[in-house]
């Protein structure tokens, strides 16, 4: 694989994107807005490199080497010199991953790929914001991207089928399976069918029907689901989903969509998942 990988934004998604592609043999880049988000980012690796090493999974040697394939770079214009394909993994705000994807353009060769991580915002959208907007794409990398299997290759209306083609081998260089969604629709093909059976899930909880251990488990068991709806809730952030549901909602404007109003009870209350200690399970501190 003969990309120069640049990936702008270090949090969770972006420096899961970067492990992972150091993981595959990859050089890359790694920026953020706020440079210390990199550091953190390293820092988060190296601690995982280190539990692989201790498992026996990793050498010392092949961790020290997964890390150094990982180049910390100050801001969009140093990484973006000399690279060949960018993944934006910022924060799911329209205006935001406008803006990098303006740097990004200004920087880039025109023959770059610029391609977006985002899970619900739309690609065509976002290349408006570029000049040569078939070189955008989708890559909707699921958390986190080292375990995952998937990622999302998604066409904006304008998108280059050689970008597509690029998009998916850079997925499979990392060791990945990628789907091509041929029509850039809120939600892709994943989030479009989850939501609505999250949502579900929240209504049979909120009717009493049965606690939210025996919702998990019987979505578990009974459909071989490797986490129940209501622990993927508190573990992606019940904030998170209701924002998607919304959006969702306003697009499409199906009842399917309408988040529950037991959602928004509970991010009102403070409830919103894992992060912040408790959603539909209480979490201690250290988990």
């Amino acid at each position: 694989m003969g990309e120069t990988l640049l990936v702008v934004g270090a949090g969770q998604m972006g420096g899961g994107i970067a492990h992972l592609a150091a993981q595959s043999g990859l050089e890359v880049r790694l920026a953020d807005l706020d440079p210390a988000q990199v550091e953190r980012a390293i820092g988060r690796i190296t601690k995982l490199n280190q539990r692989s090493v201790e498992k026996g999974r990793l050498t010392s040697e092949e961790a020290a080497a997964l890390i150094g394939r990982i180049k910390p770079v100050p801001d969009v214009r140093a990484g973006a010199a000399g690279a060949s394909f960018a993944i934006e993994a910022v924060v799911e705000r329209v205006e935001v991953k406008q803006a990098v994807f303006s740097e990004l353009d200004a920087q880039l060769g025109e023959d770059a790929v610029i391609a977006t991580n985002t899970s619900s915002i739309s690609i065509t959208q976002l290349a408006a914001s570029v000049r040569h907007p078939d070189r955008v794409v989708g890559m909707h990398f699921f958390n986190p991207p080292v375990v995952m299997k998937l990622v999302e290759v998604i066409r904006g209306l304008p998108t280059a089928d050689r970008t597509v083609a690029r998009a998916k081998a850079l997925a499979e260089a990392m060791g990945r399976t990628p789907i091509e969604v041929k029509k850039d629709s809120p939600g892709f093909v994943v989030n479009r069918i989850l939501m609505p059976f999250l949502a579900e899930a929240v209504k049979v909880y909120a009717e009493g029907l049965a606690s939210p251990e025996d919702i998990d488990t019987a979505i578990r068991l009974g459909l071989n689901h490797p986490m129940g709806p209501l622990t993927l809730l508190d573990f992606t952030g019940i904030d998170v989903c209701l924002d998607v549901m919304d959006y969702f909602h306003h697009e499409f404007g199906e009842a399917a969509y309408a988040p529950p109003v037991e959602m928004r009870r509970l991010v009102r209350a403070g409830r919103v998942g894992k992060k912040a200690g408790a959603g539909f399970y209480d979490y201690p501190e250290e988990a």
